[in-house]
């Protein structure tokens, strides 16, 4: 089963664009990494600078293994002094699965 990991950044409005261009670049290179599956990048309609990456990976092990290489990487270290806030990460399943075990029933 894949494992989806979620990023929350807030970059604020100065850090909007530069944070946005960071994360792009961050997620072009997941791609390249052992157990990426796929990803999309949300930018907030509402609130400037607030990035939500929802990302689906073969497992927790190999998320965590990305996670762990590219944590030095120019990017990551870049992404973060961007951030106004420390940027927030978590893991999950779906949970879209009925008692009866048949996904998205009615």
């Amino acid at each position: 089963m894949t494992v989806a990991v979620v990023w929350e950044t807030y970059f604020g409005k100065a850090n909007a664009e530069p944070g946005l261009q960071v994360t792009r670049k961050i997620w072009d290179d997941m791609r390249q990494c052992t157990g990426y599956v796929n990803h999309e990048i949300i930018a907030d309609a509402d609130r400037e600078g607030h990035v939500l990456v929802i990302s689906h990976w073969t497992g927790r092990v190999a998320a965590e293994a990305a996670n762990n290489r590219y944590a030095s990487h120019p990017n990551a270290v870049l992404a973060n002094k961007l951030a106004r806030e420390p940027r927030i990460r978590w893991f999950g399943v779906p949970a879209d699965i009925n008692e009866a075990g048949s996904e998205n029933a009615a």
